[in-house]
């Protein structure tokens, strides 16, 4: 019988799946599933691109349209807190034995998105605050690819952090720049696909759309779980 240990010695070299590429793929693509998600078919508010929000509730606020501008605002907030509370949940449970801290931050997604798949069309404002909390937890519980800082649910520091590693490749001919290139870029192509696989079908299938992440959530679930 192949053990767990043997599993993940084939998906990764990391010590921790937490840290592995194929863990952090697929919750890129998940990342960018939501944001598409919840702008197509959520009122045009952005899950993860908290700078896009940011700038459509400026522009709303100063223009006149608070309501509108609030509409921003609140799942701003979300993200705000889901930043804070997944810091404290590192903090405090990091040396849990029964599950892994981890562990818990995806259950929590994975019940955000089976929660937000059935909330009506008047409870957007609700539904893009779940989603951004539950994406807050996500960037910050999981911020390293092979010992790399990056990020699963927004490109730009992914594309400063992949340039500047392949210009240190071009300089230093240095292998291990190469393969921090390949990362970053591979991380930003999936996020994309992740992107347009999600606008596409929100425009199809509407609210129940963010169940393809309920699921790629449960399959992080179960990788995560062979750390056991």
């Amino acid at each position: 019988m192949i053990s767990k240990q043997q599993i993940k010695s084939c998906l990764t070299s990391q010590k921790q799946m937490s840290e592995s590429l194929i863990l952090n793929l697929l919750l890129a693509f998940s990342g960018g599933f939501q944001d598409a998600y919840t702008y197509i078919v959520r009122d045009n508010v952005f899950a993860n691109a908290q700078t896009g929000n940011i700038v459509l509730m400026s522009t709303c606020l100063i223009g006149g349209d608070i309501r509108r501008g609030l509409m921003y605002l609140f799942p701003l907030f979300s993200f705000i807190t889901g930043i804070f509370i997944s810091d404290n949940i590192q903090f405090y449970f990091k040396n849990a034995r029964k599950v892994h801290w981890r562990q818990g931050i995806i259950a929590a997604e994975i019940m955000i998105m089976l929660l937000a798949a059935f909330l009506s069309q008047s409870l957007n404002m609700l539904c893009n605050c779940l989603i951004s909390f539950s994406c807050a937890l996500q960037v910050q519980s999981f911020k390293k690819v092979h010992g790399n800082v990056y990020a699963s649910t927004m490109c730009i520091g992914n594309i400063r952090s992949g340039v500047v590693s392949f210009s240190n490749y071009l300089r230093l001919k240095k292998h291990n720049d190469l393969r921090k290139t390949l990362d970053y870029f591979s991380v930003i192509a999936v996020f994309a696909m992740g992107a347009g696989i999600g606008g596409n079908l929100s425009k199809l299938i509407g609210e129940k759309t963010i169940l393809v992440s309920f699921g790629i959530l449960i399959v992080c679930g179960i990788l995560m779980d062979l750390d056991r």
